[in-house]
């Protein structure tokens, strides 16, 4: 009757084994790259959901109608104290 050879673990000893399972739980995680800098002013693109007659107001008046849209609301903001 022929014995079963002992089991062997691939991939290394059990200290290169405990080695690499020790560096996976104390190694420094990645950092996040650095905010990007802030411009003053610069405008930012999003998605705004406005009901269609007021779209309608600002388009009727031609080309300008974003611009037109963030001066009536800067108009509100700078009317807050």
């Amino acid at each position: 009757m022929m014995q079963k050879p002992p089991f062997r673990r691939t991939g290394g000893s059990a200290r290169d084994t405990a080695e690499a399972a020790f560096k996976s739980v104390t190694a420094k995680p990645v950092e996040a790259p650095p905010p990007a800098p802030v411009i003053p002013n610069a405008r930012e693109m999003v998605s705004l959901r406005i009901d269609r007659d007021v779209l309608e107001h600002f388009q009727a008046g031609g080309p300008g109608w974003q611009e037109r849209i963030n001066a009536a609301l800067r108009k509100i903001i700078e009317t807050k104290p």
